[in-house]
């Protein structure tokens, strides 16, 4: 009897053959296990073109995001020290979507207009931060920018479609090494006494700073960071379209970087 697919799939490695891989590796540079831990960790390289694409337009190839993301996997792997105490998973996403919005930059797709009014609405909303103490609204940012709510709408719904407006961009977009805000949420797995309470104050001051975000903005955040779902899955639960949570997702975000980066108006 000829064997089904089911009866010959190779098993999926445990966590403790993989520690040993990553053990033989950084102690050998054994290529083998390189390539191995490469093909373990790809499906990560799908999730995140997969996420990075579902934002940008339909000219924009996934397997060209899916190319920039495997070198940005292996990237990760070379780079990666397990004895850090960290998770690779929360390393290489951000490594991969660092490398597909590298390659997104060079293409330039996204019109300079939109860049523009980009930093225009982080800086106006940095000055109305400054000057009221909290989170503004759509309408006081508007009223600020002397354009009407539908219009800043439009104008967020483009910026989402920037494809680097989430709390997984590096810190320091120049430089790869450098971190990511959701770098600083915590891990109850990872161990670093080394730094642990600059960590926790960080994370501290993040939290602190989603707390303080109007109440849509910050569940919008919890359900997409925190619980996993889509932006579609997010407008079915509060029952609004995708472009709307997108809007929202945009506004909260540049709320939140600055907080932790320092203002343009400055």
């Amino acid at each position: 009897m000829t064997p089904t697919k089911e009866a010959i799939r190779v098993p999926e490695p445990t966590q403790h053959e993989i520690d040993e891989l990553w053990a033989h590796y950084k102690a050998t540079g054994d290529e083998a296990a390189r390539d191995g831990l490469i093909l373990h960790y790809s499906p990560l390289v799908k999730f995140v073109a997969g996420r990075v694409g579902s934002g940008l337009p339909r000219n924009v190839d996934q397997a060209d995001l899916v190319s920039s993301g495997t070198l940005g996997l292996i990237d990760a792997v070379d780079k990666f020290e397990p004895e850090r105490g960290f998770k690779f998973e929360t390393y290489a996403v951000n490594r991969i979507k660092g490398a597909i919005l590298d390659d997104l930059r060079k293409l330039d797709w996204v019109p300079r207009s939109v860049r523009a009014r980009a930093k225009e609405i982080q800086r106006t909303m940095a000055e109305l931060e400054h000057r009221l103490q909290r989170t503004p609204t759509e309408d006081e940012v508007a009223a600020q920018m002397d354009i009407t709510v539908d219009t800043l709408r439009d104008h967020l719904g483009e910026i989402a479609k920037l494809g680097f407006v989430a709390l997984d961009e590096l810190l320091k977009p120049d430089d790869r090494d450098s971190g990511a805000m959701s770098e600083m949420i915590a891990d109850p797995t990872a161990v670093d006494p080394s730094g642990n309470f600059e960590k926790e104050e960080t994370r501290y001051a993040l939290a602190d700073s989603i707390n303080r975000l109007p109440d849509r903005e910050r569940l919008v955040l919890t359900l997409y960071y925190y619980e996993g779902l889509t932006l579609a899955e997010i407008g079915g639960v509060l029952n609004v379209t995708e472009s709307r949570i997108c809007q929202i997702h945009a506004k909260a975000v540049m709320s939140l970087r600055n907080r932790f980066i320092e203002p343009a108006y400055r």
